[in-house]
């Protein structure tokens, strides 16, 4: 028996959920656990609108974030409508134990976040980075500002080998920084890539070279009588990245008096790759997360 459906109807319907299709392609949200098994797809992503019980769940991936302190949910953000609040004293955490694929084994990864930062300090969004355990369990890290090496107020991507300080300078020196700046109190849209031999650091889906400069704070060393000259972005670093012990952490990192580098402001979402997106990628992710209704 045929079933006659009226075109007022149907058509209503049909733009409904081809709408929804649409919208469901441009969230990352929408994006099934088995689907992010797949290499082309986050290892993980979090919008924070799984907040509940001391933990934030992943939408993709089985990855849930143990909170630390206080933690709020902002009823505002660029992805789902929610972030997370970062006040200075709390932040999120994976035990190494459970980090499973987010202890990245390809030697290349993304890390891609939404932030309104305050504007203050150094902000470690999210990664695996320790500097204080046998001279450090460093591995990969997204911050936004490392003054100490030309990235102030800019946004750094962050990879180690060894998890310790690059000679014969007292810190790692070892992350690509953007020549464009983080805006402060405003929704931003922050990333950097690794495929194995270059660190690049993004803005706003943009990716923006540096000319070869003097490295502050790095004169009088053996080797750099005259201090190190070298590009902040692209930053070439072709020895991988270590498997050294680190957690997975959000907002902060360890460092040799405790818990730092706090992250003051909101993360409306983070997302981690085992694999380098292009600058195309990156800039779909920014153009097609982004709605105005959603933050302020």
């Amino acid at each position: 028996m045929d079933i006659y459906i009226p075109a007022n109807i149907l058509m209503p319907a049909i733009y409904g959920y081809m709408k929804a299709l649409l919208l469901c392609f441009f969230l990352t949200a929408c994006i099934s656990s088995e689907d992010c098994n797949k290499s082309d797809n986050p290892i993980a992503f979090w919008d924070f609108s799984k907040y509940g019980g001391g933990t934030i769940k992943s939408e993709c991936g089985k990855y849930s974030l143990e909170a630390v302190g206080d933690i709020t949910i902002s009823q505002e953000g660029p992805v789902s409508g929610k972030s997370v609040v970062l006040d200075g004293k709390s932040y999120l955490k994976i035990p190494y134990e459970k980090t499973g694929r987010l202890n990245v084994k390809t030697n290349a990864v993304t890390v891609a976040a939404w932030v309104k930062w305050s504007g203050k300090g150094i902000g470690f969004v999210g990664g695996m980075w320790n500097e204080t355990q046998d001279g450090g369990l460093r591995q990969y890290g997204l911050f936004v500002s490392l003054p100490h090496y030309n990235g102030a107020n800019q946004v750094c991507g962050h990879i180690s080998k060894t998890g310790k300080a690059t000679p014969p300078f007292p810190y790692s020196i070892d992350y690509s920084a953007s020549p464009q700046e983080v805006p402060p109190n405003k929704w931003t849209f922050v990333a950097f890539t690794y495929d194995g031999s270059y660190i690049r650091s993004y803005l706003n889906g943009k990716f923006i070279s540096r000319p070869v400069e003097l490295i502050d704070h790095t004169k009088g060393f053996p080797g750099f009588p005259e201090g190190l000259r070298q590009s902040k972005n692209p930053y070439f670093f072709p020895f991988g990245i270590g498997d050294n012990g680190s957690d997975f952490t959000v907002g902060a990192v360890m460092l040799k008096n405790g818990m730092g580098n706090f992250f003051t402001g909101k993360i409306g979402s983070l997302s981690v790759y085992d694999r380098a997106l292009d600058a195309e990628e990156i800039a779909s992710l920014f153009s097609n997360k982004y709605s105005k209704a959603n933050v302020q």
